[in-house]
């Protein structure tokens, strides 16, 4: 079966994308069943949906009427506005997305003259949560904070919710994403239903694991926004329970730890606890931990790290806590991870000073873009005489059974520490065609952020070109969300080549959008 496991043509009877419903409320009970929705009249698809003359393509599961007609006056805008964009494309180059947060690590000069982004604010919503069918439809701008607190109202959430609260659904599935539950539900791409996205060359596409527009729905993850951007998404859900019981594992070197993340991916479970969310650090070589997290009805206590404690710091003093399943989702938006030490959040007195509400990572990400933008950091180390620093920020997946030994060489050249280690293992029986990893194994995703001091004589991208040399050699993949250094032949034998180019002809034949390669290592 191609597409989705657990989806397919009856998850999509169940689950589509967007029709109006028969009220204004919920879906109606032959809609959630798969069964027919209101007619074309009320807002159902036509035989030319799809086509350059017609409104929004739409699909299968049921929309309140009137986030359906927000949502269709949106679709109309963008178009009106890409078309403007394109034309004058030739002046000004090809079109790029406003946004008003990011979490990419490639900085990027601004817009040149007058020219402005494309417009996806309309896009910021969640359209329909459909709690019997388990499933939601949201804009490609809806962050997944906003996504997250619309389904938890129903006891649901998405299979896979990234780590930080500004990630867009788009985002983490044209750029992907991964969390703790990535063990058991793959990668965010992994539980899209269905897709509608605007093209390079203007048109307004569904994409599904079958039909006229499949292809594109398997190459879109790891694309970037360069073959098209996505306006709607239908996402399955899952159920939750109030509280996250963490169970936090001490390995003592990093061959024990990748042998504990094999056995939990077999077992699915620690000690008869399910292993519904799995992700660990590695603080040296022989300081490792694990934290297995199984859903909970009760807590005897419940911690709370948005305050004065952090959460990375607890992983080695309790053995055993207890959090909200949101606060869970968040324990690392807080802090950055650990990255809040930058800005000296973590000592108590700045701690207690720093207002709460900006204590978050789209906060963190702000002021690093200002120094960057202004160059304060580097002002100040020429001033004192600092050695230059290079920027290391990446997230590497490497097969499990290689894990000690990427860990092994990153602490011994790149002298990095803290490490995340996130285990994840695809729900898809294919390979995702521009990110190929192997279905059925299991991979370790090492997220590391920070820089190091470069020695005499080192070029900038030094330690950068390390990784991506140990990571090929571990038959790994790197993500694109940060700086690449690669070749360009050696770029697109990682990247599969061949298929993007097929779908770049397809679908941005004229080239209004940046290609991969000129936006992910050239920076453009």
């Amino acid at each position: 079966m191609t597409g989705v496991t657990g989806s397919g043509a009856a998850g999509r009877a169940a689950a589509g994308g967007l029709t109006a419903s028969a009220s204004a409320g919920g879906p109606t009970a032959s809609a959630a069943a798969g069964g027919p929705t209101a007619s074309a009249s009320a807002g159902g698809p036509t035989a030319s949906a799809g086509t350059r003359d017609t409104p929004s393509p739409l699909v299968s599961a049921p929309v309140p009427a009137a986030a359906l007609d927000r949502h269709r006056a949106a679709v109309a805008a963008v178009r009106g506005d890409y078309a403007k964009l394109t034309e004058q494309g030739g002046a000004d180059g090809p079109v790029r997305l406003a946004k008003r947060a990011s979490n990419l690590f490639r900085f990027r000069d601004s817009l040149p003259g007058r020219q402005r982004g494309l417009d996806g604010t309309g896009f910021s919503r969640v359209l329909h949560v459909d709690p019997a069918a388990r499933i939601a439809v949201a804009g490609g701008m809806t962050t997944y904070e906003d996504l997250a607190d619309a389904t938890l109202r129903y006891g649901l959430m998405p299979l896979v919710v990234p780590q930080l609260k500004t990630i867009t659904l788009g985002g983490a599935v044209t750029g992907l994403g991964i969390e703790s539950t990535s063990l058991r539900n793959g990668l965010p791409h992994e539980s899209v239903v269905e897709m509608e996205i605007l093209t390079g060359d203007g048109r307004v596409v569904t994409a599904a694991p079958d039909g006229e527009h499949a292809r594109l729905f398997r190459g879109f993850p790891n694309s970037y926004g360069t073959l098209g951007y996505a306006l709607s998404l239908t996402i399955e859900l899952e159920p939750v329970r109030p509280y996250v019981h963490l169970r936090h594992l001490p390995f003592g070197s990093a061959q024990e730890c990748m042998r504990a993340v094999g056995q939990i991916a077999a077992d699915g479970a620690v000690n008869g606890a399910s292993a519904d969310f799995v992700d660990g650090i590695a603080f040296g070589h022989d300081e490792l931990y694990l934290t297995v997290g199984t859903f909970s009805d009760v807590a005897p206590w419940r911690s709370d790290y948005t305050g004065q404690q952090v959460y990375y710091q607890s992983v080695r003093r309790f053995r055993d806590d207890f959090l909200t399943t949101r606060d869970y989702l968040w324990r690392w938006d807080t802090d950055w991870f650990w990255c809040s030490r930058a800005f000296g959040l973590q000592n108590p007195a700045i701690r207690r000073m720093w207002p709460r509400r900006y204590r978050r990572s789209d906060i963190y990400r702000r002021l690093v873009a200002f120094d960057r933008r202004h160059g304060l950091t580097e002002q100040m180390d020429r001033a004192r005489q600092v050695s230059p620093r290079e920027t290391v920020i990446q997230d590497v997946e490497i097969p499990a059974e290689k894990g000690a030994e990427f860990l092994d060489f990153f602490l011994r050249e790149i002298r990095m520490r803290p490490v995340w280690l996130c285990p994840l293992r695809l729900r898809s029986a294919e390979p995702w065609p521009l990110y190929p990893l192997a279905p059925g194994h299991v991979y370790v995703n090492f997220g590391f952020w920070g820089t190091v001091p470069l020695s005499p004589g080192q070029p900038g991208g030094h330690h950068n070109r390390l990784v991506e040399r140990e990571v090929a050699a571990l038959g790994g993949r790197k993500g694109l969300y940060s700086t690449a250094y690669y070749g360009e032949d050696e770029f697109w034998r990682q990247y599969n080549g061949q298929e993007y180019a097929e779908l770049k002809r397809a679908y941005d034949p004229g080239g209004r959008l940046l290609g991969l390669y000129d936006k992910c290592v050239r920076g453009r």
